[in-house]
């Protein structure tokens, strides 16, 4: 089971407690799946419903993306409209403030 850094979206072993790749400290709700299902800003490709539902409930990402793709196919494009529903239901991460941009740059979205 992987958990994921919350600044750069770069997928870390469970109980980790740094990031490997920025060295953001992880905060101990990050290291366990079940954490609210919420679209991150870090690591998502489209709109962060993938990597949403693999955080919360601690699948693979890649195997959710892939599984997503392959029943999108299948279903006649059924699973792109639960894919819709889900981008627009699933709520944003709030943006991170606390001093990763300089002052006077935002970021993208604000």
């Amino acid at each position: 089971m992987a958990v994921y850094c919350t600044r750069c979206g770069t997928g870390l072993p469970a109980g980790a407690r740094f990031c490997s790749n920025c060295g953001a400290v992880m905060p101990a709700a990050n290291v366990a799946p079940g954490g609210p299902l919420i679209r991150p800003h870090a690591g998502r490709q489209i709109a962060g419903v993938c990597l949403a539902l693999a955080r919360a409930y601690g699948w693979d990402v890649s195997a959710v993306r892939i599984i997503t793709v392959l029943a999108f196919f299948f279903s006649s494009g059924l699973v792109g409209v639960a894919y819709l529903a889900a981008w627009i239901g699933i709520p944003e991460e709030p943006p991170d403030l606390s001093g990763a941009y300089p002052p006077g740059v935002y970021p993208p979205g604000i």
